[in-house]
């Protein structure tokens, strides 16, 4: 966004998640921290980045890595205290870099005060109803109030005791699932809300926003969640996405609006339906919400202009702003999924400079900047919830979680002290990804982060303006961006995601995918940024 932009920061911002456990060491016991976060900062401007999101960094014992929140109004010891928080945003402030926090409103831990308290109250007291307890099917009560899954696997219910009530947890039988038709739990997220806006958070991601309302009669779902489908749909018709909710977020909205400095919140809505997502970011409701149908489309030119076009058309239609993502701490990192290997990095690179390249907000993943790939690790040392739940059917997300590598030839590469042991092991070929060696390297991976981050602030066409398509052939995509009432001349963004070479259109290359592009010619799986003739 251009210095004299009117418009709110967050309308093309580029965001930066900072998966906590795993960016940076700052205590030196293999996990990551917020004083580690500190430390880098100045390597996050120099990335060019906007904001950061800080996944959850509040007391937790750490069942699901930090998603399981025993107190949402306070840090975990592991990762500092409110002091070192209040630093770091009082750094990033300084250096121009907004700070977006993730919070988890459909779930707490097990040891929540409130869940211990529910858990030796009677049936039908106070204390139950700011959760989902309910009496089991059947004679005897040992039948699960519904048929809903969990997402980690198995049933999304778990019996107190043999003769006691069953409670909903959608995710881990540790992490049970808030009753959000009760005032006090609505009043207390309200509470956490102004908590960390008070202490000067730019905005929050909000984790599984499409979830904090069910069915008032939790009836059974139609069908079954499968992981190995894209976001929840009619067959959760129940657990999911439903209308209630959005009170909720308009609710929330007024709370951001009363704080100065465009205040801002995006939505985790694993849904697959594109209408319903929109539905979320209405003018009242959320500002963002993450598009993770282009996150899953294939490496297919026609497939991902469907989806560009589906989102830019439904989000027009309430004049709200796409937000454009590759990979993020659940999935597997895109070098992988695009194909791995050269193949991988090649169509990871394309795919940089056209996400950058599309009107919007976007977010990156500590480490796509580096191209790491995901790691195959052991099971041994695996950790998610899901993969221990499932006995390894699910392998879980563990594989996108491993601790960056920074300098040096052996692990721990920087992330910690020399001879400490990081929470998840990094492979010895990243040697070759570390931060420290591709700042040296003018053709690496980070330094097309840099330079594509650089030229999207520098250029007025790479800001909220329009998108058209130019004529290209079948497996190229070809877009062209204008500044709004003509800001700055216009930019092209061919991408080649064929098996052969095509023939560019006239312009001069202002960044390429590839350090060997030159034209007339855009070889195979690889992407330039034009001025047009």
């Amino acid at each position: 966004m251009t210095a004299d932009s009117a418009e709110p920061w967050w309308r093309c911002a580029v965001f930066y998640e900072i998966y906590v456990r795993s960016f940076a060491d700052g205590n030196g016991d293999g996990v990551g921290d917020l004083a580690g976060i500190r430390s880098r900062l100045l390597y996050l401007k120099s990335l060019g980045v906007d904001a950061l999101w800080l996944t959850p960094f509040y007391p937790s014992p750490m069942v699901d890595h930090g998603y399981d929140v025993s107190d949402p109004r306070d840090v975990e010891p592991i990762f500092g205290d409110l002091g070192e928080f209040d630093a770091l945003v009082s750094d990033a402030h300084a250096l121009g870099l907004k700070v977006t926090i993730d919070i988890v409103p459909n779930h707490t831990s097990d040891r929540h005060p409130w869940f211990q308290a529910a858990m030796t109250a009677p049936p039908g007291s106070p204390e139950r109803e700011r959760y989902l307890f309910r009496d089991g099917r059947g004679p005897h009560g040992d039948i699960p109030p519904n048929n809903w899954l969990s997402v980690m696997g198995g049933p999304a219910w778990r019996r107190e005791s043999s003769r006691g009530q069953y409670y909903l947890h959608l995710f881990a039988p540790e992490q049970p699932d808030l009753n959000w038709r009760n005032a006090e739990v609505r009043d207390d997220a309200e509470a956490t809300l102004r908590f960390w806006l008070d202490r000067g958070v730019d905005g929050f991601r909000i984790d599984v926003a499409h979830g904090l309302l069910k069915d008032e009669q939790l009836r059974d779902n139609p069908g079954n969640y499968d992981p190995d489908v894209f976001g929840h749909g009619a067959e959760e018709v129940y657990a999911w996405n439903q209308p209630g909710v959005h009170a909720i977020f308009r609710d929330w909205r007024r709370v951001l609006d009363s704080y100065p400095g465009d205040r801002m919140a995006t939505g985790e809505v694993w849904v697959r339906d594109k209408d319903d997502v929109v539905r979320y970011v209405r003018e009242d409701e959320l500002h963002l919400a993450f598009n993770f149908h282009f996150l899953f489309a294939p490496w297919d030119a026609r497939e991902l202009r469907t989806v560009i076009d589906a989102e830019i058309e439904a989000l027009n239609g309430v004049k709200a702003t796409p937000t454009w993502v590759l990979s993020n701490h659940d999935v597997i990192r895109h070098p992988t999924r695009l194909g791995g290997g050269a193949v991988g990095t090649r169509r990871a690179r394309a795919a940089a400079l056209l996400l950058l390249a599309l009107p919007g907000a976007a977010y990156l993943y500590n480490g796509e900047e580096l191209g790491l790939d995901e790691v195959d690790l052991p099971d041994e040392v695996r950790q998610d919830p899901s993969f221990l739940r499932t006995g390894g059917q699910q392998k879980g997300r563990d594989g996108a979680r491993v601790p960056l590598p920074w300098t040096g030839d052996e692990p721990p590469f920087g992330f910690s002290p020399p001879g400490t042991r990081t929470w998840l092991p990094q492979p010895p070929e990243w040697r070759d990804r570390t931060v420290a060696r591709q700042q040296q390297d003018p053709a690496s991976m980070l330094t097309l982060y840099q330079s594509a981050l650089r030229l999207r602030r520098a250029e007025p066409a790479l800001g909220t303006g329009t998108l058209r398509w130019q004529p290209a052939g079948s497996d190229v995509l070809h877009l062209e961006r204008a500044g709004e009432n003509g800001a700055g001349p216009p930019v092209g963004c061919l991408v080649n995601l064929g098996p052969a070479p095509v023939a560019m259109p006239p312009g001069r290359v202002l960044l390429a995918s590839l350090p060997d592009v030159a034209a007339p010619v855009l070889p195979p799986d690889s992407a330039v940024w034009l001025r047009p003739d």
